[in-house]
């Protein structure tokens, strides 16, 4: 996977940077992993993330053949704090996977091995909207058959942040499903400069999720992806020493640099230096140190609701 292809920008202006905008000085931080039932590799990385260290989200591939896996160990913890990583793409040379929607419904989907799409751009080009939510729907179906506890939506490679239909359709699933999904409030004020036709766009989804009582985040870090390994904890050390007030979720990708995860990307040495920092008992304590309180997208939602009701 390239770094352009991780399209968390474009409709709702996603902002890969801590500039918190919630009121009051608290600064939370949900340290969530992505790509939970990709392979073998990345569950065993995320459920030692989980319980080892301070990952305390992560979402789900439904698509992808290990999701059997990461959906039986969350039906036994229904305690942790499990999203579906909405997929559109499939990005690997080797390793591929088509959609779980019948591919009779939604052949603007795939390519023309039968597999999901390479990159956001090609979603972006080809999907067309109304199967984008049939495919969106049977992903989220499948995942509450197999008794995953689900707390919110998030979108692999940010491809339905590619296009305002999309984006749409994204919002329009969460809401019937009434599962949160990842948005950031910063981001309408951030395009009114830019891109005031999107900005309006955002301002609505923001009014729709906040009556909705949807948490909504104030800030994202997503830089961290193309950070050479051995200069992760550094970053993200500072990272944390620079969070502003409100919450702020830190995507990471965690995975054991194993013969699996070699054959599948050439991502491993990262994946597997995000596991470290994250167990790193000195990050732990910093952490703490700050007063950063680590939480969940489930505490996220509670927080929300006791603000309205002056809990």
């Amino acid at each position: 996977m390239q770094p352009t292809q991780r399209v968390f920008l474009m409709t709702v202006g996603l902002i890969a940077a801590t500039c918190g905008c919630a009121s009051g000085e608290k600064r939370y931080a949900i340290i969530h992993t992505d790509d939970a039932g990709m392979s073998h590799s990345v569950n065993l990385a995320t459920i030692e993330g989980m319980e080892k260290g301070v990952v305390s989200s992560c979402s789900i591939m439904v698509p992808c053949a290990w999701f059997p896996e990461m959906a039986r160990y969350a039906k036994e913890h229904p305690e942790k704090d499990y999203g579906i990583h909405l997929t559109l793409t499939s990005e690997w040379d080797d390793y591929r996977w088509g959609p779980v929607a019948p591919p009779s419904k939604v052949p603007s989907l795939i390519d023309e091995q039968g597999y999901l799409w390479d990159n956001s751009e090609l979603v972006a080009k080809n999907a067309k909207a109304e199967e984008v939510e049939i495919e969106l729907r049977a992903q989220i179906d499948r995942a509450k058959a197999f008794g995953v506890p689900l707390t919110h939506l998030d979108s692999h490679m940010g491809a339905l942040f590619t296009r305002p239909d999309l984006t749409q359709v994204y919002v329009k699933v969460g809401l019937e499903y009434d599962l949160p999904v990842l948005f950031i409030r910063a981001s309408a004020e951030a395009l009114k400069k830019e891109r005031p036709a999107l900005a309006a766009i955002a301002e609505r989804t923001i009014a729709k999720l906040d009556a909705a009582g949807f948490p909504i985040l104030d800030a994202l870090d997503t830089n961290n992806y193309g950070v050479a390994p051995d200069k992760k904890k550094a970053y993200y050390l500072k990272l944390l020493k620079g969070l502003k007030p409100g919450v702020t979720e830190i995507i990471i990708h965690v995975g054991h640099a194993d013969a699996e995860l070699n054959a599948i990307t050439s991502s491993s040495a990262r994946r597997d230096a995000d596991l470290r920092v994250f167990t790193d008992p000195e990050v732990i304590a910093t952490i703490q140190e700050l007063g950063i309180e680590v939480i969940t997208w489930k505490q996220f939602r509670k927080l929300v609701a006791e603000s309205k009701s002056g809990g």
